[in-house]
């Protein structure tokens, strides 16, 4: 992984991520997928046992136009 500085928003589109992210080793994307988990889990231990969320009912409101 090549660390760079970058003050450029073309940098930060969903494609130019998906191109980062490409460009990355199977090691490399496993080792980051580590360094999210052990965050979450930092930050959040009881995540572990929390199950599935759920949608809360009359929360989001669908507009359809007719």
């Amino acid at each position: 992984m090549e660390l760079k500085i970058s003050h450029n928003f073309q940098d930060e589109t969903i494609e130019a991520k998906a191109l980062w992210w490409q460009s990355l080793t199977l090691e490399e994307r496993m080792d980051l997928f580590v360094e999210f988990t052990d965050l979450i889990l930092e930050l959040n231990p009881e995540i572990v046992e929390a199950g599935r969320a759920q949608p809360v009912a009359g929360r989001i409101c669908i507009l359809k136009q007719e």
